[in-house]
Protein backbone atom coordinates (compact mmCIF):
# COMPACT_ATOMS: atom_id res chain seq x y z
CA UNK A 1 0.00 0.00 0.00
CA UNK A 2 3.00 2.35 -0.23
CA UNK A 3 2.43 4.93 -2.19
CA UNK A 4 -0.87 4.93 -3.03
CA UNK A 5 -2.83 8.23 -3.29
CA UNK A 6 -5.59 8.40 -1.17
CA UNK A 7 -8.66 8.38 -1.07
CA UNK A 8 -9.28 6.14 -3.40
CA UNK A 9 -11.09 3.60 -5.10
CA UNK A 10 -9.14 3.97 -8.74
CA UNK A 11 -9.72 1.62 -11.84
CA UNK A 12 -6.32 -0.75 -12.71
CA UNK A 13 -4.54 1.13 -15.49
CA UNK A 14 -0.77 0.25 -16.16
CA UNK A 15 1.63 0.79 -18.64
CA UNK A 16 3.25 -2.39 -20.50
CA UNK A 17 5.39 -3.00 -23.25
CA UNK A 18 3.79 -3.89 -26.45
CA UNK A 19 5.74 -4.67 -29.36
CA UNK A 20 9.00 -2.72 -27.71
CA UNK A 21 7.13 0.28 -27.16
CA UNK A 22 5.95 1.38 -23.62
CA UNK A 23 2.20 1.68 -23.90
CA UNK A 24 0.75 4.35 -21.53
CA UNK A 25 -2.95 4.19 -20.50
CA UNK A 26 -3.45 -0.10 -20.36
CA UNK A 27 -6.45 -1.21 -18.56
CA UNK A 28 -6.80 -4.15 -16.72
CA UNK A 29 -10.38 -5.64 -16.78
CA UNK A 30 -10.83 -8.89 -15.52
CA UNK A 31 -14.56 -8.52 -16.53
CA UNK A 32 -13.27 -8.58 -20.34
CA UNK A 33 -13.48 -11.40 -22.17
CA UNK A 34 -11.55 -10.50 -25.19
CA UNK A 35 -7.84 -8.40 -25.67
CA UNK A 36 -8.94 -4.89 -26.92
CA UNK A 37 -6.30 -2.39 -28.95
CA UNK A 38 -7.23 1.31 -30.76
CA UNK A 39 -6.76 1.51 -33.97
CA UNK A 40 -4.87 4.36 -33.83
CA UNK A 41 -1.99 2.38 -32.14
CA UNK A 42 -1.65 0.58 -34.72
CA UNK A 43 -1.47 3.37 -36.91
CA UNK A 44 1.11 4.70 -35.12
CA UNK A 45 3.31 1.38 -35.06
CA UNK A 46 2.55 1.32 -38.81
CA UNK A 47 0.97 -2.02 -38.59
CA UNK A 48 -2.42 -1.97 -39.69
CA UNK A 49 -1.60 -3.75 -42.61
CA UNK A 50 -0.74 -7.11 -39.96
CA UNK A 51 -4.27 -6.84 -39.09
CA UNK A 52 -6.08 -9.83 -40.16
CA UNK A 53 -9.54 -8.16 -41.16
CA UNK A 54 -12.62 -9.87 -39.44
CA UNK A 55 -15.90 -8.19 -37.58
CA UNK A 56 -16.81 -9.25 -34.40
CA UNK A 57 -19.75 -7.37 -32.48
CA UNK A 58 -18.72 -6.62 -28.79
CA UNK A 59 -20.91 -5.25 -26.23
CA UNK A 60 -20.55 -4.33 -22.91
CA UNK A 61 -22.10 -3.94 -19.63
CA UNK A 62 -24.44 -1.78 -20.68
CA UNK A 63 -25.60 -3.18 -23.91
CA UNK A 64 -23.35 -0.54 -25.89
CA UNK A 65 -21.84 -2.37 -28.89
CA UNK A 66 -18.81 -1.86 -30.91
CA UNK A 67 -17.59 -3.59 -34.18
CA UNK A 68 -14.13 -4.60 -34.53
CA UNK A 69 -12.07 -3.81 -37.42
CA UNK A 70 -9.87 -6.74 -37.42
CA UNK A 71 -7.29 -8.80 -34.79
CA UNK A 72 -3.95 -9.03 -34.62
CA UNK A 73 -1.43 -11.22 -32.31
CA UNK A 74 0.78 -8.94 -30.56
CA UNK A 75 3.75 -9.49 -28.04
CA UNK A 76 3.92 -8.35 -24.74
CA UNK A 77 6.62 -8.27 -22.21
CA UNK A 78 5.47 -7.71 -18.60
CA UNK A 79 8.91 -7.47 -16.56
CA UNK A 80 10.69 -9.78 -18.81
CA UNK A 81 7.79 -12.21 -19.30
CA UNK A 82 7.25 -12.17 -22.90
CA UNK A 83 3.85 -13.71 -24.42
CA UNK A 84 1.75 -13.45 -27.40
CA UNK A 85 -1.42 -12.56 -27.12
CA UNK A 86 -4.79 -12.18 -29.43
CA UNK A 87 -6.13 -8.21 -29.52
CA UNK A 88 -8.75 -7.53 -31.34
CA UNK A 89 -8.90 -4.01 -33.06
CA UNK A 90 -11.41 -1.42 -32.29
CA UNK A 91 -11.64 2.17 -33.47
CA UNK A 92 -13.61 4.01 -31.50
CA UNK A 93 -13.56 6.47 -28.45
CA UNK A 94 -13.02 4.39 -26.18
CA UNK A 95 -9.99 6.07 -23.80
CA UNK A 96 -7.64 3.71 -23.59
CA UNK A 97 -4.68 2.20 -25.98
CA UNK A 98 -5.46 -0.91 -24.92
CA UNK A 99 -7.40 -3.53 -22.85
CA UNK A 100 -5.88 -6.29 -21.32
CA UNK A 101 -8.95 -9.11 -20.45
CA UNK A 102 -9.02 -12.51 -19.59
CA UNK A 103 -7.14 -14.04 -22.27
CA UNK A 104 -4.09 -11.84 -21.25
CA UNK A 105 -4.64 -12.22 -17.51
CA UNK A 106 -5.02 -16.06 -17.87
CA UNK A 107 -1.77 -16.30 -20.28
CA UNK A 108 0.34 -14.73 -17.59
CA UNK A 109 -1.37 -15.88 -14.45
CA UNK A 110 -1.94 -12.51 -13.33
CA UNK A 111 -3.55 -11.95 -10.31
CA UNK A 112 -4.82 -8.28 -10.46
CA UNK A 113 -5.83 -6.40 -7.41
CA UNK A 114 -7.13 -2.74 -7.38
CA UNK A 115 -7.00 -2.27 -3.87
CA UNK A 116 -3.67 -2.74 -4.15
CA UNK A 117 -3.09 -0.87 -7.27
CA UNK A 118 -0.71 -3.78 -9.07
CA UNK A 119 -0.59 -6.64 -10.45
CA UNK A 120 1.54 -9.84 -9.71
CA UNK A 121 2.82 -13.14 -11.52
CA UNK A 122 5.41 -15.67 -10.78
CA UNK A 123 8.29 -15.91 -13.19
CA UNK A 124 11.20 -18.80 -13.25
CA UNK A 125 13.04 -16.08 -11.38
CA UNK A 126 9.90 -15.19 -8.36
CA UNK A 127 7.24 -12.93 -8.11
CA UNK A 128 6.91 -9.67 -10.04
CA UNK A 129 5.07 -7.29 -9.77
CA UNK A 130 3.69 -4.10 -11.79
CA UNK A 131 2.08 -1.28 -9.92
CA UNK A 132 -0.94 0.45 -12.00
CA UNK A 133 -0.82 4.28 -12.13
CA UNK A 134 -3.63 6.35 -10.32
CA UNK A 135 -2.65 9.79 -11.86
CA UNK A 136 -3.15 8.34 -15.54
CA UNK A 137 -6.39 6.01 -13.77
CA UNK A 138 -7.70 9.56 -12.70
CA UNK A 139 -6.97 11.13 -15.84
CA UNK A 140 -8.95 9.10 -17.51
CA UNK A 141 -11.86 9.14 -14.77
CA UNK A 142 -12.22 13.17 -14.92
CA UNK A 143 -12.34 12.60 -18.81
CA UNK A 144 -15.41 10.16 -18.47
CA UNK A 145 -16.86 12.56 -15.89
CA UNK A 146 -16.76 14.70 -17.81
CA UNK A 147 -18.39 13.82 -20.81
CA UNK A 148 -20.84 12.38 -19.53
CA UNK A 149 -22.24 15.17 -18.09
CA UNK A 150 -22.72 16.83 -21.84
CA UNK A 151 -25.25 14.20 -21.59
CA UNK A 152 -29.18 14.27 -20.68
CA UNK A 153 -30.32 11.81 -18.34
CA UNK A 154 -32.26 8.82 -20.15
CA UNK A 155 -36.23 9.36 -18.93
Amino acid sequence: MDGLLFPYNDILVISLNVLKFKTKRVLVDPGSSVNIVQWRVMDQAKLTGSIVPTTKLLVGFNLASMTTRGEILLFTDAKGVTKTALFEVVDGDMGYNIILGRPWLYEMKVVPSTYHQLLKFTTPEGIKQIRGDQVAAREMNAILVSHSRGKEPAA
